[in-house]
């Protein structure tokens, strides 16, 4: 390509979802894929600047449906480690940042077609027998979501590139999109392995290099991605992955002074813990830190009374909301509020729905769910139903099961709560636990107000109704509730182009992932001022005489 072409890149489109429907070629693909990978065991290393580092200090991976069954060992970085991970991005820096931007979007770009092509059915098994989805929502999430990051966020930041200031006569001005000083920290989660892809590469893309910290539970599929990038041509040293113990991880990574910002996704409470490390350490910083954070969620959904003929409608929302991948997503159906004139007939719709659910290995595709990621989180479900059981103003309508002997399976569980602001109304459970509250249908108002204030998090939400002066209250008095708000839909399955992803209090910084405004926070503009004509003399007009 000639240096002088003036390159765009193409408006992309979202990736389309495979059915994987008995017969079909991509069935076939992926379940020879899961065969082999499950047959198989996987050594995974660090990689810093272009090397792969054994450290001897391994862990297993685990399948969370069959615990039993290891897939392989991952090693474990230590402060030397990190260090050296820190040192290679750094290193890399100079070199990337000053490499056109076409040439850094083609890398994404390739590894976007190598995902939607041959190392589809491989990342889509990582993550199926890695993290427990289900084919369905393994091929959304590794594959449709991840593919549609590498593109979208190309789109996006050619797009901010060409944002340029306005050049009266005779003055040039121009902005110049630099990566931030120092490096990024990118820590990911175990539930999405698109946004274990997302967050390194999207600083990445904007000229930054990066320091990956894996969820020890999402390595498997995260090392698998990291190779779709070393394919496509990603030089050494701009994205380093380093598997490890979280917190001395991140206290190593906050106290270097060249450390830039961080692109979380995790809990609230690590995020506070982020935060309060960074203003601890403030002035040993080169520049003031970019902390962009997606954290908890306590997602609603609002039933009006004027749902009445959309009741099969709000049943399948619910139940797809609440307990597809187990409830592990930032946005799953957590509560929801019902007027008493629905809820006998939803009730039993629910209850009808939830027993037809089948619970167990996702390599059998006729399982709607499979197990939650950890023993911690099937202690964590145990409890919350345990707490249900005990409570008098709790009640188990269905489900409420746990088994954890072959894999950590939680059936789906709907619980009735006389107290909007019970345990299980208000906190984040990250599991297959759908609680509803029965309000007075006359208290429509009143119960706005409480899906505002019932928790500190604010990320998804939606409203069922027909009503639309009822609609249109929720959507004013729940401005603040929700930074993805759903009418008639499920407040689950944001989509990377059409909705741009996060919300705020509680819930994270709201930077939008899948969209400009995520890119913006990885730049630091300078503006440049160049004069054709500047001027000879010192002297002003209003200092003439009279």
């Amino acid at each position: 390509m000639s240096a002088t072409s003036n390159f765009r890149i193409p408006q992309p489109a979202n990736e389309p979802v495979l059915s994987y429907a008995p017969g079909s070629p991509e069935r076939a693909a992926l379940k020879a894929q899961l065969d082999k990978m499950a047959g198989q065991q996987v050594e995974v290393p660090l990689f810093i600047g272009g090397r792969e580092v054994r450290t001897g200090r391994t862990k297993p991976m685990r399948m969370p449906h069959k615990h039993a069954h290891v897939l392989g060992t991952y090693h474990e970085a230590d402060p030397e480690q990190v260090t050296k991970a820190i040192d290679a991005a750094l290193a890399a820096k100079r070199d990337w940042e000053n490499t056109p931007f076409h040439e850094r979007a083609a890398i994404f770009q390739k590894a976007a077609d190598l995902l939607a092509t041959k190392w589809r059915p491989v990342l889509n098994a990582a993550t199926m027998l890695g993290q427990s989805k289900t084919v369905f929502q393994a091929e959304i999430d590794s594959a449709c979501e991840l593919i549609d990051f590498l593109r979208f966020n190309a789109h996006f930041a050619d797009k901010l590139l060409a944002e340029h200031p306005y050049s009266p006569p005779q003055t040039l001005n121009q902005m110049d999109y630099r990566g931030l000083d120092g490096f990024v920290f990118a820590v990911t989660p175990f539930n999405f392995t698109a946004i274990g892809g997302n967050l390194p590469t999207a600083p990445a893309l904007m000229g930054n290099t990066v320091v990956w910290k894996p969820a020890a539970t999402a390595t498997y599929s995260n090392w698998h991605f990291l190779q779709v990038l070393r394919e496509a041509g990603l030089p050494d040293g701009v994205i380093n992955f380093i598997p490890g113990d979280a917190t001395m991880i991140s206290d190593t990574v906050l106290s270097h002074p060249d450390f830039g910002g961080v692109h979380f996704t995790g809990s609230t409470a690590v995020f506070n813990m982020m935060f309060r490390k960074v203003g601890e350490s403030i002035d040993r910083y080169r520049q003031y830190p970019r902390l962009v954070g997606e954290t908890g969620g306590k997602d609603f959904v609002l039933a009006h009374a004027s749902a009445a003929d959309d009741l099969e409608a709000l049943a399948v929302a619910l139940v797809r909301g609440a307990f597809e991948y187990q409830g592990q997503k930032c946005s799953a159906a957590s509560r929801a509020y019902v007027p008493e004139s629905l809820w006998p007939k939803l009730k039993e719709r629910l209850v009808a729905m939830m027993a037809e659910i089948k619970v167990g290995d996702v390599r059998d595709f006729r399982n709607f769910m499979g197990a939650v990621i950890d023993e911690k989180a099937f202690r964590k479900c145990q409890s919350y139903i345990d707490h249900a059981k005990s409570d008098p103003k709790l009640k188990i309508v269905a489900g409420g099961e746990c088994d954890g002997r072959e894999g950590w399976f939680v059936r789906p569980t709907l619980v009735e709560s006389q107290d909007p602001r019970s345990k299980l109304m208000c906190e984040e459970i990250f599991g297959p636990i759908l609680t509803v509250y029965v309000y007075p249908d006359a208290k429509y108002a009143e119960v706005l107000r409480e899906v505002d204030q019932g928790t500190a998090y604010a990320l998804t939400g939606s409203i069922f109704a027909r009503d639309r002066k009822a609609i249109a209250l929720a959507s004013t008095e729940l401005r603040h509730a929700a930074g993805n708000f759903y009418i008639n839909d499920k407040p689950t399955g944001a989509v990377v182009g059409q909705q741009p992803f996060g919300g705020s209090r509680a819930s994270g910084t709201n930077d939008k992932a899948g969209s400009a405004w995520n890119l913006m926070r990885w730049v630091s503009p300078r503006t440049i001022k160049e004069n054709f004509v500047p001027p000879t003399t010192w002297g002003y007009p209003f200092m003439a005489a009279e």
